[in-house]
Protein backbone atom coordinates (compact mmCIF):
# COMPACT_ATOMS: atom_id res chain seq x y z
CA UNK A 1 0.00 0.00 0.00
CA UNK A 2 2.73 2.21 1.08
CA UNK A 3 4.78 1.64 -2.50
CA UNK A 4 1.35 2.28 -4.69
CA UNK A 5 0.90 5.66 -2.38
CA UNK A 6 4.73 6.71 -3.15
CA UNK A 7 4.24 5.56 -7.22
CA UNK A 8 0.54 7.61 -7.16
CA UNK A 9 1.52 10.68 -5.54
CA UNK A 10 5.24 10.69 -6.49
CA UNK A 11 8.43 10.14 -3.98
CA UNK A 12 10.28 12.88 -2.46
CA UNK A 13 13.34 13.74 -4.84
CA UNK A 14 16.37 11.42 -3.25
CA UNK A 15 14.00 9.11 -1.69
CA UNK A 16 15.78 5.30 -1.36
CA UNK A 17 19.38 7.15 -2.58
CA UNK A 18 22.41 7.29 -0.40
CA UNK A 19 23.47 10.88 0.94
CA UNK A 20 26.53 11.63 -0.71
CA UNK A 21 27.73 13.90 2.52
CA UNK A 22 26.19 15.70 5.34
CA UNK A 23 27.57 18.57 7.38
CA UNK A 24 26.25 20.65 9.91
CA UNK A 25 27.10 24.38 11.03
CA UNK A 26 26.04 26.24 13.95
CA UNK A 27 26.00 29.23 15.71
CA UNK A 28 25.28 29.21 19.58
CA UNK A 29 24.97 32.57 21.17
CA UNK A 30 24.74 32.30 25.18
CA UNK A 31 24.12 35.45 27.14
CA UNK A 32 25.37 34.97 31.16
CA UNK A 33 23.69 37.31 33.38
CA UNK A 34 25.05 38.58 37.05
CA UNK A 35 22.97 40.50 39.48
CA UNK A 36 20.12 41.11 36.84
CA UNK A 37 22.28 42.95 34.03
CA UNK A 38 24.44 44.56 35.80
CA UNK A 39 27.14 41.82 34.83
CA UNK A 40 26.30 40.70 31.27
CA UNK A 41 28.81 38.93 29.41
CA UNK A 42 28.12 37.55 25.70
CA UNK A 43 29.67 34.18 23.94
CA UNK A 44 29.46 33.29 20.30
CA UNK A 45 30.47 30.21 19.60
CA UNK A 46 30.58 28.64 15.53
CA UNK A 47 31.10 24.85 15.51
CA UNK A 48 31.34 23.02 12.10
CA UNK A 49 30.41 18.82 12.92
CA UNK A 50 30.59 19.22 16.12
CA UNK A 51 33.68 21.39 16.15
CA UNK A 52 34.31 24.71 17.62
CA UNK A 53 36.19 26.79 15.15
CA UNK A 54 35.41 29.87 15.98
CA UNK A 55 34.99 31.99 18.97
CA UNK A 56 33.40 35.48 20.40
CA UNK A 57 33.33 36.28 24.06
CA UNK A 58 32.81 39.90 24.89
CA UNK A 59 34.72 39.93 27.88
CA UNK A 60 37.62 39.47 25.43
CA UNK A 61 36.38 42.21 22.90
CA UNK A 62 37.85 39.59 19.63
CA UNK A 63 37.26 36.56 18.07
CA UNK A 64 39.41 33.49 18.16
CA UNK A 65 40.18 31.01 15.81
CA UNK A 66 40.57 26.88 16.69
CA UNK A 67 41.45 25.81 13.35
CA UNK A 68 42.62 27.13 10.20
CA UNK A 69 39.31 27.88 9.02
CA UNK A 70 38.62 29.73 12.30
CA UNK A 71 41.81 31.65 12.23
CA UNK A 72 41.09 33.08 8.80
CA UNK A 73 37.48 34.25 9.69
CA UNK A 74 39.08 35.74 13.20
CA UNK A 75 41.62 37.81 11.02
CA UNK A 76 39.22 38.82 8.63
CA UNK A 77 35.96 39.61 11.43
CA UNK A 78 38.42 41.26 13.64
CA UNK A 79 39.53 43.59 10.91
CA UNK A 80 36.14 44.96 10.40
CA UNK A 81 35.42 47.95 12.48
CA UNK A 82 31.95 48.00 11.73
CA UNK A 83 31.29 44.35 12.40
CA UNK A 84 33.48 44.46 15.77
CA UNK A 85 31.29 47.38 17.09
CA UNK A 86 28.10 45.52 16.26
CA UNK A 87 29.57 42.39 18.03
CA UNK A 88 30.59 44.95 21.28
CA UNK A 89 27.10 46.11 21.62
CA UNK A 90 25.68 43.27 20.83
CA UNK A 91 25.65 42.87 24.76
CA UNK A 92 23.36 45.45 24.94
CA UNK A 93 21.13 45.12 21.89
CA UNK A 94 21.16 41.06 22.01
CA UNK A 95 21.27 40.29 25.22
CA UNK A 96 20.15 43.03 27.76
CA UNK A 97 17.14 43.64 25.46
CA UNK A 98 16.24 40.02 26.03
CA UNK A 99 16.64 39.99 29.11
CA UNK A 100 13.70 42.68 29.63
CA UNK A 101 11.88 40.97 27.43
CA UNK A 102 11.55 37.59 28.64
CA UNK A 103 12.71 38.23 32.50
CA UNK A 104 9.18 38.67 33.59
CA UNK A 105 8.62 34.94 32.32
CA UNK A 106 11.73 33.44 33.14
CA UNK A 107 13.92 34.79 36.72
CA UNK A 108 12.24 33.59 40.34
CA UNK A 109 10.04 31.25 38.65
CA UNK A 110 9.79 27.80 40.29
CA UNK A 111 7.78 25.25 39.28
CA UNK A 112 4.35 23.81 41.06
Amino acid sequence: AVLVALVVLGAPRGAGAELSGVFQLTKNVECSFIKGTEKVRLVERNIYNREEFLRFDSDVGLYVGFTPLGEMNARRLNSDPEWMESRRTSVDWFCRYNYKVAAPFLVNRRGE
